[in-house]
């Protein structure tokens, strides 16, 4: 980042983007115009973006709030920064820098997290200037640069910088050790230990292959399989009832509630009378890596005692090959610091699978079909103990049906923005947490 211009007592940083910045005289008026009328810490803009054939696309950015703190938050190339606490965070980082190394990839991580705790990141909705595009990746292979092992080392850095900012905060919560005794027990009797849970609406055509994977487990203890049916129309519901003719293990359930997102569907999934004490993730289009994945995550329930089990996961297409980014296994999760580098990050992996006392315990899903699982493994994390796997256990298929790789900035936006609300009712939760300790 690069100071380019000083005014009224703020600076205008140009951040490196590896683009040209295009309309830069108009961004530096209204940007130190607007800042030096509002006092706000940090003032961002609107932007186009310029693609290599010269198209432009408007980027609409989203407003900033405390729980927006993942380091891919877009706030543009260009931003105008109070002075004084620019200066101020300089003699900070020297400071540090004197006693240990200075950072090599965070800088304007640590910046921009600084001044959210001076002030206001005021976000002027104008669209100011064009750059190049310099990334022309689609979302969906951005989305897991975080897990990508060559950047780890960054990744580190940017986990130490947040970790210290919660600490600034007063949301910084020390190892969860929490676990499930066993005198906790669900109520009603329990026919089987555990539950494979599959929303599903409109999925003909990969929800057989989902139901077979699931009844192919060979395990030490009964199961079953709670098909949650939103409602589909395009057969699927056929698909799961004839499957259910031959394999008494299947339960197909069909919400009485309209308007349910996955979220719904997972309460009304692990609340039915024939939910395990385990329930365990598996949607509608993606298959268990092998016969043993059920049977992996009840041992480490049964060993750990802990409310949640999350595995790992290889990317494949319809046909189950493998395609960028490969196996996403969240190694950077730590025992020490995962649940509090969790509100950074922008999910924790797949799949998930639940002591049902736990989930019941801390109120269950969010009624959404984006996040919802991001959203309960927060809450848990709060208060309890997770474990992983770090072994694929699953195959997630991107195919045309549920792909998120081509989404437009509009749904992408609102991706981003609810899972910042989650990090701010998170953060906020927490820091209440932290008071009362």
């Amino acid at each position: 980042m690069e100071v380019t211009e000083r005014k009224n007592g703020y600076a205008l940083l140009l951040l490196d983007h590896g683009g040209t910045v295009r309309e830069y005289a108009r961004v530096m008026e209204r940007l130190l115009g607007k800042a030096a009328d509002t006092g706000a810490a940090m003032v961002y803009s609107d932007y186009y973006s310029i693609e290599a054939d010269g198209r432009k696309e408007d980027i609409p950015v989203n407003d900033y709030q405390e729980g927006s703190v993942r380091d891919d938050f877009d706030f543009g190339a260009v931003v105008a920064v109070k002075d004084t606490f620019l200066q101020r965070w300089h003699a900070e980082r020297a400071r540090a820098a004197s006693s240990g190394p200075g950072l090599k990839y965070g800088n304007w991580y640590s910046l921009r997290l600084f001044l959210s705790r001076c002030g206001e990141l005021l976000h002027l909705p104008e669209t100011l200037y064009g750059m190049e595009k310099s990334d022309c990746r689609l979302h969906g292979e951005r989305q897991f640069d975080y897990v990508d092992p060559r950047n780890r080392e960054a990744q580190a850095e940017m986990e130490k910088i947040f970790t210290d900012h919660l600490r600034e905060t007063g949301a910084w919560l020390p190892p969860r050790t929490k676990t499930i005794g066993d005198a906790a027990v669900l109520s009603g009797s329990m026919q089987v230990l555990a539950s494979v849970v599959i929303p599903v609406l409109n999925r003909a055509a990969t929800v057989g292959d989902a139901l077979r994977s699931a009844l192919s487990q060979k395990t030490d203890f009964p199961y079953n399989v709670i098909v949650v049916d939103n409602n589909s129309t395009d057969g699927t519901s056929g698909i799961i009832d004839d499957i259910a003719a031959c394999d008494r293990r299947v339960v197909h359930v069909v919400p009485h509630s309209a308007g349910l997102g996955i979220g719904g569907c997972w309460n009304v999934g692990t609340g039915h009378p024939a939910c395990g004490r385990y329930a365990v993730q598996l949607d509608s289009d993606d298959m268990y890596s092998g016969p043993d994945t059920l049977q992996r995550i009840v041992d480490v329930f049964r060993r750990e005692r802990c409310a949640m089990v999350i595995g790992s996961y290889l990317m494949t297409d319809f046909d189950l090959r493998p395609i960028p980014p490969g196996i996403i296994d969240h190694r950077e999760w730590t025992d020490g610091n995962g649940h509090n580098n969790a509100l950074r990050i922008n999910g924790l992996g797949a799949p998930r699978a639940f002591d049902t006392v736990a989930l019941r315990a801390v109120g269950g899903f969010e009624n959404v079909s984006y996040g919802e699982d991001y959203g309960v493994a927060l809450r848990i994390v709060r208060e309890y103990r997770i474990c992983r796997i770090f072994d694929p256990l699953y195959f997630c298929r991107r195919w045309g049906g549920n792909s998120d790789a081509a989404l437009s900035i509009t749904q992408t936006n609102a991706n981003n923005s609810y899972k910042d609300s989650l990090r701010t009712r998170e953060i906020l939760a927490r820091r209440q947490m932290c008071q009362g300790l």
